[in-house]
């Protein structure tokens, strides 16, 4: 068994994540998350030929709602496959594929 030795500050700033960067993102979704997931309904519901894709969009936008209301962090996990439906099904070079990435990124994902 061994024992660690702390001489110094261990209540003091830490940085984890990648590269030193910390983003949390707890209580109502951010305003432009919201913005940017109705940009991708209405997107969606323009460019795709599969129905499916627009419900997908309408569960991102829906739970940023919710969780905006409820004020609650949102289901990453619930967002995360519905964007990953998304980015699958849309076409290569699609408006869609970077609202989606953008709203991952908002969202901490």
């Amino acid at each position: 068994m061994s024992t660690y030795n702390f001489h110094g500050d261990i209540s003091g700033p830490s940085n984890f994540g990648d590269h030193g960067k910390i983003e949390v993102t707890y209580g109502t979704p951010p305003a432009e998350a919201l913005k940017l997931a109705a940009d991708l309904v209405q997107l969606v519901r323009q460019e795709a030929a599969r129905p499916e894709l627009a419900v997908q969009a309408e569960i991102v936008r829906g739970e940023l709602v919710r969780a905006g209301e409820e004020g609650r962090p949102a289901d990453q996990g619930r967002i995360r496959q519905a964007l990953e439906t998304l980015t699958v099904g849309l076409a290569a070079g699609s408006g869609g594929i970077a609202l989606a990435q953008e709203i991952g990124r908002l969202v901490g994902l």
